[in-house]
């Protein structure tokens, strides 16, 4: 029994996990909406007919946040709050059929490749002709942009092939007409978004093209950067960084996750580099862009890993000096090929690690910062908080990187726009400043 009124035909769709899903979702809306939806992305108000949530399967604690998040809308569903739920993305993609015989309240799942099965469902045509068009979710200056889908790495310990499929690259046509349409809506800024950046192109033009695709997308009327996201070392082509060096459209930053600094481990974690070839692609990037910012992230307690394997990665890390870094703690997962080995590391001590490892960073961190005291920055602005207003300089992505900050009684500039910010001081991870004339 219904216990209030919902609308009919409204969807509120629920996103989990990256900014792959992310995209994902946003596709979602725009198809519904072109269908005649009434569509919400995390609505405040549970008054949507139709939940569709869009999962993570990523790690442990990515699938228990999306199992939660089923579950509470299969209990409002129960209690007449919602009338269809649906669910789609990873973790649907991975563990659908037992997902069927516990959550029954579910209406369908779908995998990461079922939008227009899922449409179907929902008596929704698939419009091709809407290809190239999105309504963005994220502050109307900056998107993401999926450049490819799935991955044909080998590492050990991912499920993401799992549930993403082989590598397929977007043709560099389709993401210039999409790329149009986002400068169109008063986008300024390009996250460019792949499991494999480096990859792009080999599967339909049989040669990487991921610098000619980043010359296509400067010549975007609108577009003012251009960021790279989840570039894989091993084999890396330096074209990218010579593009980024001539391009000026194509921010200093570069997202390459290393996952570690032992040879054991990389060698366990299949990652098809050493120490050594991963020390001198750093020092040839940095030779060519002195002034690039490099963001990677770590694995802690892979199986098998030791104190010693710890204390090299954190002297590594001391002795690169990365400009932003995360770190992950194993997760066992199924179907990959370190789920054969044993998970022999507890999760106190994996945490443990962790944050061995993020104190070395934090320490990096704040002296990185001291240094840009006095500087004068190109910043982008993306919210107000508290007593700031918040933006990023091109050495920072949205959500995981460094802030500049503004101090709002002295300082006024609106949300989306540019402005050289002179920086007076500095903290563990944010800059503080005060805008000056250009």
């Amino acid at each position: 029994m219904k216990t209030k009124t919902l609308k009919k035909n409204k969807v509120n769709v629920i996103t989990l996990g990256c900014s792959k899903n992310l995209f994902d979702s946003e596709v979602t809306m725009t198809q519904l909406k072109a269908n005649g939806f009434e569509v919400e992305h995390e609505a405040k108000q549970d008054d949507s007919e139709i939940v569709i949530i869009n999962t993570c399967g990523f790690i442990d604690n990515a699938k228990e946040e999306s199992v939660n998040t089923i579950l509470r809308y299969a209990e409002a569903k129960k209690d007449g709050q919602v009338d269809k739920l649906y669910v789609t993305g990873c973790l649907s993609e991975r563990y659908k059929e037992g997902l069927e015989d516990e959550i029954s309240e579910v209406d369908a799942f779908f995998g990461t490749r079922e939008l227009p099965k899922l449409l179907k469902t929902l008596n929704a045509d698939y419009k091709h002709e809407l290809i190239g068009e999105r309504i963005i979710t994220t502050p109307s200056h900056y998107a993401f942009l999926k450049i490819s889908e799935g991955c044909d790495r080998k590492c050990s310990f991912c499920a993401i092939p799992l549930m993403r499929g082989k590598h397929i690259s977007t043709p560099i046509e389709e993401l210039v007409v999409q790329a149009q349409n986002l400068a169109k809506q008063g986008v300024k800024e390009l996250i460019l978004i792949a499991q494999e950046l480096t990859f792009y192109g080999l599967d339909i033009y049989s040669e990487r093209r991921l610098p000619e695709l980043l010359r296509a997308l400067s010549e975007v009327d609108g577009i003012e950067w251009i960021r790279l996201h989840y570039a894989y070392p091993t084999g890396f082509p330096m074209e990218i960084i010579h593009e980024m060096r001539r391009n000026p459209k194509v921010c200093n930053y570069l997202d390459i996750p290393l996952q570690h600094a032992s040879d054991n481990m990389l060698k366990a974690m299949k990652r098809g580099a050493t120490r050594e070839k991963t020390t001198q692609l750093i020092k040839d990037v940095r030779a060519l862009i002195p002034n690039i910012v490099i963001r990677t992230t770590f694995i802690v307690g892979f199986p098998g890993e030791t104190r010693e394997d710890i204390g090299e990665m954190k002297e590594w890390i001391e002795e690169m000096q990365f400009d932003r870094l995360g770190v992950f703690t194993y997760s066992h997962e199924e179907d990959t090929s370190a789920y054969e080995l044993e998970d022999d590391v507890s999760e106190e001590e994996k945490q443990s690690r962790a944050q061995e490892v993020m104190d070395v960073q934090q320490s990096i961190s704040l002296s990185l910062n001291e240094q840009k005291v006095g500087k004068t920055l190109k910043v982008l602005f993306d919210r107000v908080e508290g007593d700031y207003f918040v933006g990023r300089t091109e050495y920072d992505s949205p959500e995981v990187d460094n802030e500049v900050l503004l101090n709002k009684s002295t300082n006024f500039i609106r949300i989306g726009d540019f402005a050289n910010v002179k920086i007076t001081s500095a903290d563990d991870f944010d800059l503080y400043g005060e805008l000056v004339d250009e």
